[in-house]
């Protein structure tokens, strides 16, 4: 049964659960679980436990295999298809859609507009409602009819006393005027205007029309009626259409008025003596007055993808990419003959430096003062060379690399010296002036884009007041009726007389177009408001969001279809989001249940917990711990049960259940003090950062955490560091510094690092034992026994990623993958290595009596006891330990991880990266994918931290994080220009007293 069959089926099928039975996928340990339909389910548990493994893996990839399924072999050849869960049996599994952080592909082309679909319809809206004004004289580019012009003309307020309309021709020459002229005469024409004296086509002497054609040819206009003021308007519109039609579009009115007020700005020609004023009709996009030809308004034309629209000099990116000097020139200071010229300083290089050195003398050229100090004529000759003595300067070098760019090793090395700059043909608009020229409003389809969500929801509203209602129940309006109402009153157009009624006509037209595409535009901004993004610009690109936010946009997309009967499935959808936003998005989730779908929700938020339908815990513990179904219930159920892990940390209990001190937090050693913070949204700020302790940053989504901690802080810190240590800052971080006035207090710090939530490889030979770095002294120990010293092994033979160790089969990936084409690939262990990786020569190899595919299969527990003699192994693997990632294997691939478990690698790596310096961890939201136990672990490794002189500065929404806080810092009050400022600072307590903190009222709420 295809999958519109299954949608319409009877009720009584609908109310049957999806049924799982026998599930096995990843750690999963026989699970059987029926998940009720048309209901809010969230899956809960430890980080590991297999909730992702559960909810993705199996209901989401088995409901998005069956839908597929249902096409053509040929279509299926052409699908990506997710594998067939290992299961003995799965039934009633509806078409799913799943809503995850990997959802979006973060480009540079991809924004907040183009994920959401609210462009596509802002580009039928502008092609199909807005008005043309000339980009260059900005004067109204009017598209004319016969009718309007018929109106105009003939309005007794236009003052016409008499007037002659016809179409203009070419005459090349006098010979081809003739047949040109003969065909005219006999199309019925009898007149011609040429150069300002009216011809009759059926004289017989021609001489002088022929003197004024001359050899050059000449433009004459072809004369279809002569009007005066008492002609009717059914004459003119008689005569215009047949100009129009005959003049390919364009046709030529001369006329004479009683005031030539209405008419001072059209051109005169004289016609038989009598000066006349001339307007052109056209029904094509063309300004006249600047000679410029303006494409149709079609969708592709306003698209920045798309050749039609996009900027010829950026091609649609809003940026280019240049030479920057300060990535030439790192450091000023230095002189030309101590290689101020960073790319002259590499060896394939330096002759050119040394040619600039050779004719220095002969030109004036000083290389032995500050690269800072040289003067204009210098920096010419310094760039643009001297041609004579064939030194092309650096204008000359980056033109030879651009020349041999299809090098891999030469754009690479290009690459470190340039950077992006605004357009300076669109200047960031994306697009071409002549799109840019349709208006709506005063305002191109670039300035809508330009506007926070918020801001073009109340454009649009005051804009189309009557035609436009965000009410959900006018979502299921008929479009089709709307296209018959359109194609009506384009039809309507023709009875109308006056200018009057024409132009009341034209607003109807240009209202009842747009109704639809407004409508679903301000649908889905209400649904980026509900999942607390309204604060984004439209035209913010993704890859500057945060996870959260791209996970929230991308469930904006499915909140703004109409889809009934699906399986959505949603991965901690509250990540990111403030307390205070999440009651917003539970509203917004239960919507998109209440239309009839089964939404599936994998979350540790106890707001959301507490408002689903049916809970599902998933454990008892994590990794082999793990993977049972321990609760099964309702959320009331989920609070009362005395065994279920997450039950405890609910309701009334939750205060007993945090194992931290809440009395008393630890006193701040030093501080940093950052004075005049004003990048992007932060109002000029000044915030001194407690260090020796933990420090929580939070406040609402967009209020400005990230541009105070990752776009200021760690750029300050990073360049007041690298000043002290002697080195030049790097240019990336100079680049992306936001501005500030002042920093004092750094040197309490020795080191900086910024633990942010980009991912981590992807890639399944990337596994935790490599990420750790705990590999190479693994290998190296292997290399060391007698059995490696007699193949002469070296470390390179133990690394499956080495040509030298990995079987040669599955090349070191331990599975081969069999294409099956228009089925799902099957991946089958290797039959060569058996899945051991390596080569049979190198599993002969033991350390301690296990060979190096026995080490991977080990957990970092168990693999931290086997090395118990190995204290930089230990040491390494200490960290994975510390943040409960102690039941992994060493070998499992990234691909297997959870998010809440790749997260926690990735501080493992940065913890056991850090040295006994004195180090500042600026972390973003370190507890996303984190189980309310999982975050008391983590809790304990940031303790750690500090014990050993560290200081961490949080950005994180997470109650118990706030709660387990020695300072707090709230920015807000709201998000982007409502936010940017300090709302709370102090202690624990101290932010509890502030009446108008939403970060105290959580924590009065957990502290009482």
């Amino acid at each position: 049964m295809g999958p519109k069959q299954s949608l319409a089926a009877e009720p009584s099928v609908t109310r049957q659960p999806i049924s799982v039975r026998g599930c096995r996928v990843h750690n999963l340990q026989e699970v059987d679980v029926d998940i009720p339909r048309g209901k809010l389910v969230v899956i809960c548990g430890l980080s590991g436990s297999g909730k992702t493994s559960l909810a993705l893996d199996t209901l989401y990839a088995e409901g998005q295999r069956s839908y597929i399924e249902s096409f053509s072999a040929y279509t299926r050849q052409y699908l990506n298809q997710l594998d067939k869960p290992d299961c003995d049996r799965i039934s009633g599994i509806p078409p799913a859609i799943a809503v995850t952080r990997a959802s979006a592909v973060k480009t540079n082309r991809s924004t907040v507009a183009t994920s959401t679909e609210i462009a596509e319809h802002l580009r039928l809206l502008f092609a199909r409602a807005s008005e043309l004004i000339c980009h260059q004289c900005g004067q109204p580019v009017v598209i004319d009819s016969p009718q309007s012009v018929a109106a105009a003309m003939s309005d007794p307020a236009a003052g016409i006393q008499r007037a002659i309309v016809g179409f203009e021709i070419w005459l090349p020459n006098r010979k081809a005027a003739s047949e040109i002229l003969l065909g005219l005469q006999q199309e019925g024409f009898v007149r011609l205007v040429l150069k300002g004296e009216t011809f009759q086509l059926s004289d017989d002497d021609r001489s002088n029309m022929a003197k004024r054609i001359g050899t050059k040819g000449a433009t004459a206009l072809v004369v279809v009626d002569r009007l005066s003021a008492s002609s009717e308007i059914s004459r003119w519109t008689e005569s215009l259409e047949t100009s129009m039609t005959e003049g390919n579009g364009r046709a030529v009115v001369l006329f004479q008025a009683e005031d030539d007020g209405p008419h001072s700005s059209l051109s005169t020609q004289t016609v038989d003596g009598r000066e006349m004023r001339q307007r052109v009709a056209s029904d094509r996009h063309r300004c006249d007055r600047c000679d410029i030809d303006y494409p149709d308004p079609v969708p592709r034309a306003f698209n920045f993808n798309h050749p039609m629209g996009a900027c010829p000099e950026c091609e649609g990116f809003g940026d280019v990419i240049g030479v920057d000097m300060d990535r030439v020139v790192p450091d000023k200071s230095k002189t030309l003959r101590e290689g101020a010229i960073a790319p002259w300083n590499a060896p394939s290089y330096q002759h050119e430096l040394h040619e600039l050195l050779a004719l220095a003398d002969d030109y004036d050229l000083p290389v032995d003062v500050p690269f800072s100090k040289l003067k204009k004529k210098h920096l010419k000759l310094i760039h643009h060379g001297v041609p004579e003595r064939k030194f092309g300067g650096l204008d000359g070098f980056f033109a030879w690399l651009d020349r041999k760019k299809y090098k891999m090793h030469i754009r690479v090395f290009a690459s470190r010296y340039r950077s992006y700059r605004t357009c300076p043909a669109c200047e960031g608009a994306r697009l071409k002036p002549e799109s840019l020229a349709y208006k709506i409003g005063g305002k191109s389809i670039s300035d809508l884009l330009a506007m926070r969500c918020d801001e073009l929801d109340g454009f649009l509203a005051h804009g189309f007041p009557s035609d436009v209602s965000s009410n959900s129940e006018e979502a299921s309006a008929d479009e089709d009726n709307t296209v018959n109402e359109t194609q009506a009153v384009g039809e309507a157009l023709i009875g109308y007389q006056t200018r009057a009624e024409l132009a009341a006509a034209d607003q109807q037209r240009r209202s009842t177009i747009a109704h639809e595409p407004v409508r679903q535009i301000r649908d889905r901004l209400r649904y980026l408001d509900q999942v607390g993004l309204g604060y984004l610009q439209l035209s913010r690109t993704l890859r500057t969001l945060s996870g959260g936010e791209t996970q929230r946009i991308a469930l904006t997309l499915a909140l703004g279809s109409t889809l009934v009967g699906m399986l959505y499935v949603l991965d901690e959808p509250t990540a990111g989001l403030h307390p205070a936003d999440v009651q917003q998005l539970v509203r917004a989730i239960a919507e998109l249940r209440d239309r009839g779908n089964t939404v599936v929700v994998v979350e540790h938020n106890d707001a959301l917990i507490q408002m689903a339908d049916r809970v599902v815990e998933v454990g008892p513990g994590a990794g082999v711990g793990g993977g049972h179904i321990t609760f099964e219930g309702t959320p009331k159920q989920l609070i009362a049960n005395r065994n279920s892990l997450t039950g405890r940390y609910l309701g009334k209990n939750r205060k007993k259940a945090l194992a931290f001190d809440l009395e008393d937090g630890r006193a701040p050693s030093s501080e940093i003090a950052l004075h005049g913070a004003s990048g992007h949204n932060l109002q000029d700020i000044d915030v001194a950062f407690p260090l020796g302790c933990l420090t929580v940053v939070t406040g609402r989504s967009g209020s400005g955490k990230s541009s105070l901690i990752h776009d200021t802080l760690f750029g300050a810190v990073s360049i007041r560091l690298a000043e002290r240590r002697g080195e030049v800052p790097s240019a990336d971080v100079v680049a992306g510094t936001l501005p500030f006035r002042s920093l004092k207090g750094e040197h309490a710090v020795d080191d900086c690092l910024l633990v942010d939530q980009s991912p981590i490889s992807r890639s399944p030979r990337s596994c935790p034992v490599t990420f750790a770095k705990a590999f190479d002294p693994i290998r190296q120990a292997f290399a060391a026994t007698v059995d490696a010293k007699i193949r002469n092994f070296k470390p390179g033979h133990f690394s499956f990623n080495s040509s030298a160790g990995q079987c040669s089969a599955c090349e070191g990936a331990g599975v081969q993958t069999i294409d099956m084409q228009f089925m799902a690939d099957v991946s089958m262990r290797c039959g060569e290595c058996r899945g051991k990786r390596y080569r049979e020569e190198v599993l002969q190899v033991r350390y301690r009596d296990r060979t190096i595919a026995d080490v991977l299969e080990m957990t970092v527990r168990e693999a931290s006891d086997f090395f118990r003699e190995m204290p930089k192994v230990q040491n390494k693997l200490q960290r994975l330990i510390d943040v409960g990632l102690d039941y992994v294997a060493l070998g499992q691939p990234a691909t297997t991880l959870s998010s809440g478990e790749a997260q926690r690698l990735k501080l493992a790596a940065f913890l056991a990266g850090s040295s006994k310096k004195r180090t500042l961890f600026l972390m973003d939201e370190p507890t996303t994918g984190l189980h309310f136990d999982d975050i008391q672990r983590l809790l304990k490794c940031f303790d750690a931290l500090i014990c050993e002189g560290h200081s961490l500065i949080v950005i994180e929404h997470h109650p118990m994080l706030m709660a387990a806080a020695d300072q707090i810092i709230e920015i807000g009050p709201g998000a982007a220009e409502d936010g940017g400022r300090i709302v709370a600072a102090g202690t624990r307590d101290e932010v509890a007293s502030v009446n108008d903190s939403l970060t105290g009222e959580i924590l009065r709420g957990m502290l009482s």
